[in-house]
Parts: C-alpha cells; sequence; structure tokens
C-alpha cells in the first residue's frame, strides 16, 4: 500500500508541478480533528468558502470563475477539479505562480485559497542606441504589442523587439539589432521597465545590379527605370535596400518592357547575396518574350460617337508597338483629357465603360476589339456643399460649373475643383468630390467637402531704414470680407466676412522723411450674378529728401483708380479682361533721391505732372494653386496709355520748354507682357518657367520717352511695397543689385540709379514642398535667371542678359502672407571680384513675391 502511494504521489507532481495542497496536521479545539489525507483514499468535500490572494490587478471574482469553483459544489481533493483550476489559470499567462491551498475544514467542508504571483506591469519604455528624432515612429511600432500597465509577457517583448528590428530593416539597415532588457521599477511594485538597446548599423548598400536575358534592353536603361532601388556608384551616390520598394521597382521593370510592346515579359528569378565587403549583390532575371504591336482596332457598341472620331482620340495606329500603358490612357484617363472616356463623360454619360479585348494574337501582331457600354446620360441631381463654416454658399456654388438638371461632365467638376481651390480660403489638400449616382433614376449627386483655412493678413512690423531710421507698418487685407454685413453687429466674429470680398489697409511711416497709406477694396461679383469684378483703389504716399524749411526736398504721388474685370467666353472661359482708370498726380520739391530723366538725361526734379492713363488687361490663367502651383499657366498681356496730348498740338515747340512745363501732362504708351509655366516633374516636384518683358513708348519724338512710368531692374524688389509706389516699376533680379546693371547707372551722379524704359528678365525654377499645410506653406527652390534692361529699343538685345542662379526658401504663413529669402549668385557681374563672396547676392522676401 505504502508503495502504491508512493507512486501515485510522484505522478501527480510530474502533471502538476506547481500545485501545492496545505493539509494542516494540528488539531484545534473548535473544529473536527483532521485526519492524515492518503492520496490512494481521496476524500469528497463541499466546498464552504473560496479567496484569492496575491492578485492585486486580477478581479477575485474572475480568478474564482475561471478557476471553475463555486460555494456548495461538491470537491474530492485530491481530485481531478484541482489539476483543471490550475491549468485554466495558468492559460491566462497572468500568473507566474498558481497555488491552491486549504486553508480549513470544519467537518466535510472546506475552505479554499488560491495563492496567485502575477506577471509584472509595464510602466513605461525607453530606446538606448538610437537618436530621440526617431523615438517617435519606433512608439508607432512598439505601442501594437506595449500596453502601458500591461501585462510583461516574453511573447510581448519578443513582438516589440521584432517590430523595432523589421522598422530599421525597412530603412535599409538589414543588420540592425534590438535586444531588450527588463528592470524591476521602483516606482510601483511588481512593475518594470523595459530598454531597448538598438544597434541598427550602417545600411547596406547595393554594390551591383546585373540583368540576364535583357537582351532587347541595355541594363542601364533597366537601372533607371528602378527609382528606389539603387547601385552604389559614386561617393555621395544614395544607396539601400527596402524590400518593399525592390518588388516595386521590380513591378516597374516589367510594365517598362510592356510599354515597349513586350506584353509577356516577366522575371523569371532574381538573387541576393552578400559579398565579403558585406555590399548587396543583385541578379535579375528576365524573360522578354516577343515584341507586339497592334494591327486591327475594332470598335463595338458605340452609337454616339462614329469609330473615325473615337479612333482619332485614340491616336494608335495600325503598326504601332503595342502598349497596354498607352491604351488604358487613352481609353480611361489622361492628364490633357485627350482620352475615350473624357469623351463620353462630358457629354453626361456617367455611367459609360469601355473594356478592350485581344480577339486574335498572330506572330507579333495583336487584333483588338474595344467593347463600349454607353449607358444613358446622367443628370446632376443635387450638388451640396459641407464645411464652409466662414464662407457664404453662394460664394461657393458661383464658382461651381456643376449645376443642378445639367448633364454630368468631368471636365466641369476638374474646373469647379480648380476655381474653389484659387479662392484661397478652403485647405486644397483636403478638398473632397465625391459623386454619388442612381443608376434607376439615372442621375448624380455632387458633394464638395471643404475644409475653410485662414486667409486674412496681418502686417505689423518695425525695422531700421538706415538714415530713414525706425519704419513702421501697419496693415490688413481681409481676402473674404462681407461689405453687406459692414453694420450687422451680429456678423462681426470677429469681422464680417464669407462673401468673398476683398479689402485692404496699409500705413507705412517714419515720420517725417516717408509716409504711405493705401486702401483697396475688390468685389469679384458685381451685381452677384456674373464673375464682374469692381476695384476701387488709392494711395498717396510722401517722400522727404530734406528737413530744412527753407530748402524743402520731397516727392508726393496721390493715385486713385477705378477698374472693371470680366470673364470671357471666348476663345474659352479661362480669359479674364479687365480695364483700369488711373488718376494720378506726381509733386516734385527740389527732389534728389530716384532720378527721375529724359531721353536728353534732363533731370525732373520740380514741378507738378498729372498722369491719366488707362489700362487694358488680358490675361489666361489655369493655375491650380496660387500658393504652390503644381500645374497650369498664366499668360498676361496690358497696356497702359494716357491721351497723346502732343498729336493734339503739332506745331508746339518742346525744345524751348522747361521739363516741368514739357510734361505737366505725362503722355506715353506702356506695354507689359508676364507668362508663367508650371509643370510637375516627378510626384511634387514641380518646374517654373516664367518670362517678363516691359517697354515704354512715345507718341511724339520730339517729346520722348515719359521719365516717370519706367522699369528699375535688380536687388530684390521689396521697394516696390517697402516704400510704395514710386513712379518706377521695380523689378527683382536675384545676384544683382540696381546699381550693378550698366543701363541703370546715372553717369552724372555715382550710385546714383536711373530707370530705364526697356527690360527683359527669363526664370527657371524648380521647387519642392517640405509643407502643403494650409497653416504654414514651406517650400525650397533652386533657380537660374536671366535679365538685363535698355535705355532704348534702339539697344534692345533679347540675347543680352545678365545671368544668375542659386537657392532660396518660401514660407507662407495665412497672416502674414510669403515670408523667404533667396542667395543669387551673379555670373556676369562687371569688375567683380571671382569669388562666392563678390558674386554672390542675399535678397529678403517679405510678405508678397516680389515681381
Amino acid at each position: 500500500m505504502q508503495m502504491k502511494t508512493k507512486a501515485f504521489f510522484l505522478k501527480c507532481l510530474m502533471s502538476l508541478p506547481l500545485l501545492v495542497l496545505s493539509l494542516p496536521l494540528r488539531a484545534q479545539a473548535d473544529q473536527d480533528s483532521i485526519p492524515v489525507l492518503e492520496y490512494g483514499e481521496p476524500l469528497e468535500y463541499e466546498i464552504g468558502g473560496i479567496k484569492v490572494v496575491g492578485a492585486d490587478y486580477s478581479d477575485d471574482n474572475a480568478v474564482i470563475s475561471i478557476a471553475g469553483f463555486r460555494v456548495g459544489d461538491k470537491i474530492r481533493i485530491p481530485g481531478p477539479k484541482i489539476q483543471k483550476a490550475i491549468k485554466a489559470l495558468w492559460k491566462l499567462r497572468l500568473f507566474t505562480d498558481v497555488k491552491i491551498v486549504k486553508e480549513k475544514t470544519i467537518g466535510d467542508i472546506v475552505f479554499l485559497e488560491i495563492h496567485v504571483q502575477e506577471r509584472p506591469r509595464l510602466t513605461r519604455h525607453s530606446y538606448q542606441g538610437v537618436k530621440k528624432s526617431v523615438h517617435d515612429d519606433l512608439n508607432d511600432e512598439v505601442n501594437k504589442y506595449l500596453l502601458k500597465g500591461g501585462i510583461v509577457t516574453e511573447n510581448v517583448k519578443t513582438n516589440a523587439r521584432e517590430a523595432i528590428e523589421d522598422y530599421f530593416i525597412g530603412k535599409g539597415y538589414l543588420d540592425a539589432v534590438a535586444t531588450v532588457r527588463e528592470i524591476p521599477d521602483s516606482i510601483r511594485p511588481n512593475s518594470v521597465r523595459l530598454v531597448f538597446d538598438i544597434d541598427r548599423k550602417d545600411k547596406v548598400k547595393i554594390r551591383n545590379i546585373n540583368f540576364v536575358g535583357n537582351d532587347n534592353v541595355k541594363g542601364k536603361k533597366l537601372r533607371k527605370k528602378m527609382e528606389d532601388t539603387k547601385e552604389k556608384r559614386r561617393l555621395f551616390a544614395s544607396s539601400k535596400f527596402i524590400m518593399d520598394e525592390y518588388e516595386e521597382d521590380k513591378e516597374a521593370l516589367v510594365a517598362f518592357y510592356n510599354t515597349l510592346g513586350y506584353r509577356d515579359a516577366a522575371i523569371e528569378s532574381d538573387s541576393l547575396y552578400r559579398d565579403e565587403d558585406g555590399l548587396l549583390n543583385i541578379q535579375i532575371n528576365i524573360d522578354e518574350g516577343n515584341q507586339y504591336y497592334f494591327r486591327n482596332i475594332a470598335w463595338k457598341g458605340n452609337s454616339i460617337y462614329d469609330e473615325q472620331t473615337l479612333a482619332n482620340v485614340l491616336s494608335i495606329s495600325k503598326g504601332d508597338i503595342y502598349n497596354q500603358e498607352l491604351l488604358q490612357t487613352r481609353l480611361s484617363f489622361s492628364q490633357d483629357g485627350r482620352d475615350v472616356s473624357t469623351l463620353y463623360m462630358d457629354n453626361g454619360y456617367l455611367f459609360f465603360q469601355v473594356d478592350p479585348i485581344e480577339v486574335a494574337v498572330e506572330d507579333d501582331s495583336i487584333d483588338l476589339e474595344i467593347r463600349i457600354f454607353e449607358g444613358p446620360q446622367a443628370t446632376i441631381d443635387k450638388v451640396v456643399i459641407k464645411g464652409n463654416d466662414r464662407t457664404h454658399e453662394h460664394v461657393v456654388r458661383r464658382q461651381l460649373r456643376t449645376l443642378p438638371g445639367k448633364k454630368f461632365s468631368r471636365s466641369d467638376i476638374i474646373r469647379s475643383q480648380r476655381e474653389l481651390m484659387n479662392l484661397n480660403y478652403f485647405n486644397p489638400e483636403t478638398l473632397g468630390i465625391n459623386t454619388p449616382v442612381n443608376p434607376q433614376r439615372g442621375t448624380v449627386d455632387i458633394e464638395y467637402t471643404l475644409e475653410e483655412k485662414p486667409s486674412d493678413q496681418l502686417e505689423l512690423s518695425a525695422g531700421w531704414g538706415g538714415l530713414q531710421g525706425v519704419i513702421g507698418t501697419l496693415g490688413v487685407s481681409f481676402n473674404n470680407f462681407s461689405m453687406r454685413n459692414f453694420f450687422n453687429k451680429e456678423a462681426w466674429r470677429p469681422l464680417p466676412q464669407g462673401d468673398g470680398q476683398r479689402l485692404s489697409l496699409r500705413a507705412q511711416t517714419n515720420g517725417a522723411f516717408f509716409q504711405s497709406y493705401n486702401a483697396t477694396f475688390t468685389e469679384p461679383w458685381l451685381g452677384g450674378k456674373k464673375p464682374n469684378s469692381l476695384t476701387v483703389a488709392g494711395f498717396y504716399n510722401k517722400f522727404s529728401g530734406s528737413f530744412s524749411r527753407t530748402n524743402p526736398s520731397s516727392l508726393s504721388i496721390a493715385q486713385l483708380s477705378v477698374s472693371l474685370g470680366k470673364r470671357l467666353r471666348w476663345p474659352d472661359d479661362n480669359f479674364v479682361t479687365s480695364t483700369a482708370l488711373n488718376l494720378q498726380q506726381l509733386t516734385l520739391i527740389q527732389w534728389a533721391g530716384q532720378a527721375f530723366t529724359t531721353d536728353q538725361n534732363e533731370f525732373v526734379n520740380n514741378g507738378k505732372f498729372n498722369n491719366f492713363s488707362i489700362t487694358q488687361t488680358l490675361v489666361r490663367s489655369t493655375v491650380n494653386d496660387p500658393i504652390f502651383p503644381k500645374d497650369g499657366s498664366r499668360i498676361s498681356l496690358s497696356v497702359q496709355f494716357t491721351p497723346p496730348y502732343s498729336l493734339f498740338n503739332p506745331d508746339r515747340d518742346y525744345a524751348s520748354e522747361p521739363v516741368q512745363e514739357r510734361f505737366r501732362f505725362v503722355e506715353y504708351h506702356k506695354w507689359r507682357f508676364d507668362a508663367d509655366w508650371y509643370t510637375p516633374i516627378v510626384g511634387d516636384l514641380i518646374f517654373k518657367a516664367q518670362a517678363k518683358i516691359g517697354m515704354v513708348g512715345s507718341y511724339d519724338s520730339r517729346l520722348g520717352t515719359s521719365p516717370f512710368e519706367r522699369f528699375l531692374l535688380g536687388g530684390d524688389g521689396i521697394n516696390n511695397q517697402q516704400f510704395g509706389f514710386q513712379g518706377v516699376d521695380i523689378i527683382s533680379l536675384r545676384g544683382y543689385e540696381e546699381t550693378e546693371l550698366p543701363a541703370n547707372i546715372n553717369p552724372a551722379r555715382q550710385g546714383q540709379t536711373l530707370a530705364t524704359p526697356v527690360f527683359s528678365k527669363i526664370t527657371l525654377e524648380l521647387r519642392y514642398p517640405l509643407s502643403l499645410n494650409p497653416s504654414s506653406t514651406i517650400y525650397v527652390l533652386a533657380f537660374a535667371q536671366g535679365g538685363n534692361a535698355w535705355r532704348s529699343t534702339r539697344e534692345y538685345n533679347p540675347f543680352d542678359l545678365r545671368r544668375s542662379a542659386g537657392l532660396g526658401l518660401r514660407v507662407f504663413l495665412p497672416m502674414f502672407g510669403t515670408l523667404g529669402f533667396d542667395y543669387g549668385i551673379g555670373f556676369d557681374k562687371p569688375g567683380a571680384d571671382r569669388t562666392i563672396q563678390g558674386l554672390g547676392n542675399f535678397n529678403i522676401i517679405l510678405g508678397f513675391e516680389p515681381e
């Protein structure tokens, strides 16, 4: 019997290594005597009570419930229920130790205690061996497995460690290793903190990418198609291996072969191995297959447009290389709108579908049958606008080309999107357009989801103006103003806004030397029914050249202008024309500042001069975003002219008249041509090309060119706003000061500049955004520029340009406008020190982008 009992006891120990069943052997006065239990003869008890000991974070009732015990149940001790309860608690993985202990017995009633030792809880985690800049990214990875206050298990630690290694492997650190240390935390009992020690090692560079089987395409061309997987060929060349990007690059290789007619091209296999230097070598085995060509293309299901019209849009002829990408582009969606889908959808066929089917493949030729399902025309039912919290709904709706009851048109949606972005009231990055359709009714709803962004600007600054002293500026621009609610107190939140009007007020002064005041109001939809704009503007500027009362020197300019603009329908509705009437008076008293001269180099420094002119401007704009344009163009041609006073009096002797009398009524005709083009290169990398040219001419050669309204090329162009209008147009030329252009130099007074009647400037820029957040749009740029000025049209030479190149930064803040800088190097400075310092020029941009 003793041997059987011993064998049974050993069997229990092996099957339940954590079971400790304490049976007190002491007899108590108020209890029944407790016999020694024999494992061979288990006894049956009734559970009288259950307690949980050691569960500080776990619910006692939950532990008892999972153990399967209930007061009043019958239980055999020893017996299978004890074993089953310990296994159930152990499976929770919440505890490092589990014991079920008999507290006491009273007759056949037993009181049990469940003793548990909980696993440690996590209080915090940290990283060692990596910069703090990546901690947030690592947290995003490990927080999937780590929970503050949660239980720390080996599985949790392993998952977090592997997530860290995968993060660095995804960045090109293929040998990254992470280890985890579990350290008891003294702040809380039974808690730990985890420390991840990270050794990311160096990025694994790619030594060679070799291709096998590329008989018709050179390996050099294939390597260029792998945008992210590059060889380490040059000292500073980027090279890293990221598996996801590598897989995408392999797909790009196959897609490239497809564009060359190799529709069956495939990557048979690839191999990767490390050499003795630890560099990666890649070999890609390609099966090019045969090259195919288009042969016969048939259309099926078309009733709206004939085959010739569809073939003209498709523009694929018999014998062309079989290019699946080009085929899908011409059928479904092309950036320039030249595709069959646009042809149908612009005519309301929203349910249009097109499916090209290969009906025959013979030798190297493929016959296509393009099957068309035209469907019914869809009519716009509802146009819903959401998110316009400040801008009134009628301001948004008047910009839309999608109107209820009108046929659906994809081009109208794209144009409406562009018009909304050009308002500059909404975040272009979050502008959403949804088109839920109702096939049964043949209708479609258009839903525009908008996000308002700040559009008003505040200018409050003080700066040192050298000899002029401190210059203070206060300016406000309300770009979404509401004049009709000006006297409505409830509409002031904090200003009446939402009607799309523009109000600008600005004052700048340093006291006695300089004062400038200007105001502008624009109503873009005069009458509210058509996009006819009305602009009323006025300014007054006064410059003092001397503080002497006996010998004063000053220049004052007062101007009032009224402009009417209209959107044209022909040649297309991207054209806008405007006509402005300008009334200006210039008063000069012994003025010695900016030199106004005639063609005969006569200085104009005294007198009152009346400048009454009309400005006619024609603009065509397809720019999609006024802050950071990504595509489109803006072309402007303007002419400003005064009445030809000299032609009314052909016998007048100008040679005998003083200058102030000769130009009392200023006459001229002034021409400006400005063009900007924006083209996306790769992603958000944008190429900008710009051309500017200006010319001032005269009606009468005896009178010559007006001394006013000329151009001053050079510098940062900031004076045009910093010091108000000065009777000349100031044009920036990065890399050069005004005095570094020969035509600007006053031969009679060293250091003084002269405005010229002719200028020309060409600019090429590469722009890349660092942030497109509407609260702070930031982008960097690299530029190449060329420009020059001439003293007469006879001297004009479009190829005689002063060249420069450099880098710049722009930050657009809604409340302050555009801020930034340019550093340009002028290559054609006369007599300059041929060093970076001698050729370089630093320009500041404050509030606006200079011309």
